[in-house]
C-alpha cells in the first residue's frame, strides 16, 4: 500500500515541476532583475490605488508613497538588453522589434509618475486620482502591447 502513495507523490511533484517557469540562468540574471524591479513598482503603486478605491485618501501618506514610486521608476529598464528575450521573460518580441514604440511608452510611464508626484504634492484628491489613473493607464497600455 505504501508503494502507490510514493508513486502518486512522485507524479504530483513531477507535474508541479513541469508547470513551473524556467530559471533565469544567464549571467547577471537580467530577466529576474527586471521582473523584481517591476514587482517593487507594483508594491509601491498598489497601496495608493487602495487608498483611492476605498475612499481612505490620506494626503500625507500618499505623497510618501508617490515619492517612493518615483524612486523605483527607473529600476527595470536597464535590464531590457538586446539579449534578454528568453524564458522566463513575459516580454513580447515587440519590445525589441518596436523599440521606438516601447521607448515612447516607457517615457509616457515615467512622465505619468512625475505628474502623480506633483498631484500628490497638491494634496487635492481629485487631481491625485486623475494622475493615479494616468499611471495605471500607461501600465495597462504597455502591458497590452509588450507583455505576454
Amino acid at each position: 500500500m505504501r508503494y502507490p502513495t510514493i508513486l502518486i507523490a512522485a507524479l504530483i511533484s513531477l507535474t508541479l515541476t513541469a508547470c513551473s517557469e524556467p530559471q533565469d540562468t544567464r549571467p547577471g540574471q537580467p530577466v529576474d532583475h527586471r521582473r523584481a524591479a517591476f514587482k517593487k513598482i507594483l508594491l509601491a503603486f498598489e497601496p495608493m490605488g487602495i487608498q483611492l478605491r476605498e475612499k481612505q485618501y490620506k494626503a500625507d501618506r500618499f505623497i510618501v508613497q508617490a515619492k517612493e514610486l518615483a524612486k523605483l521608476k527607473d529600476g527595470p529598464w536597464q535590464y531590457f538588453g538586446t539579449d534578454t528575450n528568453y524564458p522566463p521573460t513575459h516580454a513580447t518580441a515587440k519590445v525589441w522589434s518596436e523599440a521606438d514604440h516601447f521607448e515612447a511608452d516607457r517615457q509616457a510611464f515615467l512622465q505619468a509618475i512625475d505628474r502623480l508626484v506633483l498631484a500628490a504634492e497638491s494634496g487635492e484628491e481629485k487631481q491625485v486620482a486623475t494622475a493615479y489613473e494616468a499611471v495605471h493607464d500607461s501600465c495597462r497600455k504597455c502591458h497590452k502591447t509588450f507583455k505576454q
